[in-house]
């Protein structure tokens, strides 16, 4: 790997052979990093770091400033500023308690300092995060403490004394050295995009995988899988994928990856959805049952331990597993039309004590991993044989998983779990932009009609915007609660409840091309589309500890609402905002309270901001997705350039694609439109414009 500009490998004692970058499939974006601008330095002298191998593994501990504060560590749902926590990042599906569990805990931070630090190991590390004090000689200082005993609670659990000289520790178990990325930045958001493109720079869905997604109810037949296309279409619902789930398959948990009596004539299905515009997307898993046509295959390149009824684990870091699996699920479902994957529990789980998906961290595999290392590529190298079916043919998709690890950020899945409360579930979303993570906070049933509407309010304004209906009969629009809904008890007067989900989703296609561009941000320049607030103001205090409001692209910013409460504070940056249904203007630097009402997720836009909306349809690929209605705010001075593909191939990675630059011209009162490129592709055309001024 050729040296980069703003990122300094340390390399302390002899690290181990498996590591995320050791593994990567992927080499870094050497041509967008190029065009970075250049780095001061590290943040910190080399000679600050220091390490110690002993017998619990090895540590390294780096300086840490007193104003300093530390975010990322992966997708943590339970807490956003780490600044003085203790994380021990170990797979788990179910975080139980604020420990670091989690699906996909990646060993990198970020400082509001402006650099980023990636540790590359796939053991489970405890990041000790500016939380602990050297012993000091005190020798002469003499007697310790006041001359009084404090007896109250409030005195024996101050704190007099403020850390010195803090760093952060990183408890690396078993090992015997580590490399140690720095990603400088000037700012913080330069550091973790500098980090996205040593991934390999963010990946860029194809139009559809934007859109809305259905996951149909797990024992639908193909019949019931069409028909739940055609409602949706008479309903008027947009929807661009129908997901099916462990029905379609003859052996699940484990699994057979070959379709069940159900599933008669796939190809046709699959047919049948693409002529009213669905794309299609398989739930599976790794683990493989007896019955499955590559069992004996996989026994050679498996762990000892099976999990789920008999189910192989499959070492997935090996090309050989990789390849089995390619050639079957190409031939068997993506040769048939499938577009995609839902990789479900390629995470752990240590409490479902009855049926557990945890093989041992005791384990061996072929390659010479143990359970521990292995847990954490899972789902990472899971997803590069996914993917690579997908690449082989030149063909683009978008898909999700349960567990990944570093260096995701050119991998087209983002992550999905049902297990989360609302309030978490944002949190996640706001977290993920920290480590090359994309995080959907997917619907299915609720706890009343509110909670919701305000669920969907936040999906559609997530990377997947999913409805995942795997256990329920009929959409959660006509009948919220699960077991009514499955006796066909639907709502009396659900009309209002499905005219407010219908609007909401039709949102998602007014914001779709704006989405798509900040994903080709994401790819060129390594900027996380959905990203938390201190990540473009790390300066400003406020947003230090700001867990429910985000950024989606360079000039929305998003304060979702919980059906906890009809109201909230949102916190106003620097510069000026308008609220996206009102046209009211706010001022930054300010916390407003507002109330509000059901039909409205608050939505802010930057002033400045020239906002392409797409015209309402019901999938991507009709023509009139791509008349735009562009509204300008304020003065318009920030110009937008959209990108036009073919919707279908990997060309766009070698420059295939074009780009329309729209831009205000106060003087014509009138929008200016710059294509660039040749490339065949569907064309944006400007079919209106609305001017946004302040509203007194």
């Amino acid at each position: 790997m050729q040296k980069i500009s703003g990122i300094t490998r340390l390399t302390f004692g002899t690290p181990e052979t498996v590591t995320p970058v050791k593994l990567r499939h992927f080499q870094p974006a050497y041509d967008h990093l190029g065009k970075m601008a250049a780095a001061d330095g590290p943040p910190f002298a080399p000679e600050k770091v220091t390490t110690r191998n002993n017998s619990r593994g090895f540590q390294v501990e780096l300086p840490l400033d007193d104003d300093e504060q530390l975010f990322g560590l992966g997708l943590q749902f339970l807490s956003f500023n780490q600044t003085g926590k203790k994380k021990t990042l170990r797979v788990n599906s179910d975080p139980r308690v604020d420990l670091g569990d989690s699906h996909s805990p990646v060993p990198f931070y970020v400082s509001t300092k402006g650099y980023a630090v990636l540790i590359d190991t796939a053991r489970y590390a405890t990041f000790y995060l500016g939380a602990l004090t050297k012993r000091r000689n005190r020798s002469n200082e003499g007697a310790a403490g006041d001359s009084e005993v404090g007896t109250a609670i409030e005195t024996l659990y101050d704190c007099k004394e403020q850390a010195a000289e803090r760093s952060v520790l990183v408890d690396i178990p078993t090992a015997e050295g580590v490399d140690v990325y720095i990603f400088e930045g000037p700012t913080m958001k330069e550091a973790i995009a500098r980090y996205n493109l040593f991934s390999g720079g963010g990946c860029v869905p194809p139009r559809w995988g934007l859109g809305v997604w259905y996951r149909c109810k797990a024992d639908y037949d193909q019949q019931g899988i069409v028909e739940m296309a055609d409602r949706l279409r008479d309903e008027k619902m947009p929807c661009d994928v129908m997901g099916l789930e462990p029905g379609w398959q003859s052996q699940s948990y484990s699994c057979s990856f070959v379709w069940s009596d159900k599933f008669t004539k796939p190809a046709e299905m699959f047919s049948a959805l693409s002529e009213r515009g669905f794309k299609t997307n398989l739930w599976t898993h790794g683990f493989t049952h007896p019955a499955s046509p590559i069992y004996k295959k996989l026994l050679p390149y498996s762990g000892e331990y099976e999990v789920f009824s008999q189910g192989l684990v499959p070492d997935f870091t090996m090309k050989e597993t990789r390849d089995i699996f390619g050639e079957h699920f190409d031939k068997e479902h993506v040769s048939c039309g499938a577009a995609g994957y839902k990789l479900d529990e390629c995470d752990n789980s240590d409490f479902i004590a009855a049926w557990p998906w945890s093989f041992p961290e005791a384990d061996s595999f072929p390659s010479g991993l143990d359970g521990e290392q292995m847990h954490s590529l899972f789902g990472f190298n899971f997803q590069e044989c996914i993917n690579d079916i997908f690449r082989k043919r030149n063909q683009r998709t978008w898909c999700q998983t349960r567990n990944t690890h570093a260096l995701a950020a050119p991998y087209p899945f983002v992550h999905t779990s049902d297990l989360y409360k609302h309030s978490d579930f944002i949190r996640g979303l706001v977290n993920s932009g920290f480590g090359g993570l994309l995080w959907c906070p997917e619907v299915r049933h609720a706890a009343s009609a509110e909670d919701l509407v305000r669920r969907i309010q936040s999906v559609v304004l997530s990377p997947l915007a999913l409805i995942n209906a795997w256990y329920i009969q009929n959409p959660p629009w006509k009948q919220w609660d699960r077991h009514l809904n499955n006796d066909d008890k639907l709502l009396d007067d659900g009309g209002e409840l499905e005219n407010n989900c219908r609007k909401i989703l039709e949102l998602r296609m007014k914001l779709l091309p704006y989405i798509h561009s900040a994903f080709y941000d994401y790819h060129l320049n390594g900027i996380p589309p959905f990203r938390a607030l201190v990540m473009d103001w790390p300066k400003d205090e406020e947003t230090w500890q700001i867990d429910d409001q985000y950024m989606v692209g360079d000039r929305i910013m998003v304060a979702p609402v919980t059906a906890e409460s009809s109201s909230r504070e949102i916190y106003f940056p620097a510069g000026q905002w308008y609220d996206f249904w009102t046209g009211q203007k706010y001022d930054g630097g300010n916390k407003v309270s507002f109330d509000v009402p059901l039909d409205r997720i608050p939505i802010f836009v930057k002033s400045g901001s020239v906002l392409p909306l797409a015209t309402v349809t019901q999938h991507t690929n009709d023509p009139e997705a791509f008349k735009l209605q562009v509204r300008v705010y304020g003065d318009g001075s920030l110009p937008i350039r959209l990108f036009e593909d073919d919707d279908a191939s990997m060309d766009y990675e070698n420059g295939s694609y074009n780009t329309l630059s729209l831009s205000w011209d106060s003087t014509k009162q009138d929008i200016v439109s710059e294509r660039q490129g040749n490339t065949p592709a569907n064309e944006y055309s400007v079919s209106g414009i609305e001017i946004v001024k302040e509203i007194s």
